[in-house]
């Protein structure tokens, strides 16, 4: 599949909507909430949302998000680590990937079963060992230890048409700065949604996320 996996799906799928380069990470989200807190995150205007696997039954999560959402916005899964989590989110309805880590087994095991991968990358090697796997995206994690000027240096050498995420204590008044270094987008965490947070505050976070993208990319 080709790295432009993300955006042609996102094209396909969410036809009506602006995709904004952004996803939101849920982490510790409950079955429960999963679903009103997906409409509230799309109503904002982000259309790629996460649950890390290391949420309270993340399965059910997902597979309750994508019921309410449907097509509006894609919904994966973060922090996946084996093969068989891989498998066990397809399952459940998942569409993408996501990894802390740049494990080639688990993007093989992505792409094989046709939903988007964006492993976790530091350096150059990672980087280039990720996109010979077949990543749709790196995931530049912790973005906050090498910043943007590491970044910038990477992504002099990475190819062009390969998406470039910061993800790990980037915040909205940093979104220009990582923009300039040849960031595309952006992964929210706790910014975003903490355990305990009420719909209506994940609601006003997300339009403060978005409100701070289309400031940068229009």
């Amino acid at each position: 599949m080709a790295p432009s996996y993300v955006a042609e799906q996102i094209t396909d799928a969410v036809s009506g909507s602006k995709h904004r380069r952004l996803i939101a990470i849920l982490r510790g989200v409950k079955p429960v909430e999963a679903a009103d807190m997906a409409r509230a995150l799309v109503a904002a205007g982000i259309t790629m949302i996460e649950v890390p696997l290391n949420s309270p039954e993340p399965l059910k999560s997902i597979t309750a998000m994508k019921e309410a959402v449907g097509d509006s916005a894609l919904i994966g899964a973060g922090t996946v680590l084996t093969t068989e989590d891989v498998a066990n989110v397809k399952a459940a309805s998942g569409e993408f990937i996501v990894s802390p880590n740049c494990d080639i087994e688990v993007i093989a095991k992505t792409k094989e079963l046709g939903m988007g991968s964006w492993p976790g990358v530091l350096t150059p090697t990672e980087c280039f060992a990720a996109i010979k796997a077949g990543a749709d995206g790196l995931k530049i994690f912790p973005a906050s230890i090498i910043g943007a000027d590491g970044i910038k240096a990477m992504r002099a050498v990475l190819p062009a048409s390969m998406p470039v995420y910061a993800v790990g204590g980037v915040g909205p008044d940093d979104f220009a700065t990582y923009a300039k270094a040849g960031c595309d987008g952006f992964g929210l965490g706790s910014g975003i949604y903490k355990p305990g947070m009420s719909v209506a505050a994940v609601s006003d976070a997300a339009v403060a996320y978005v409100r701070a993208h289309d400031a940068v990319f229009g």
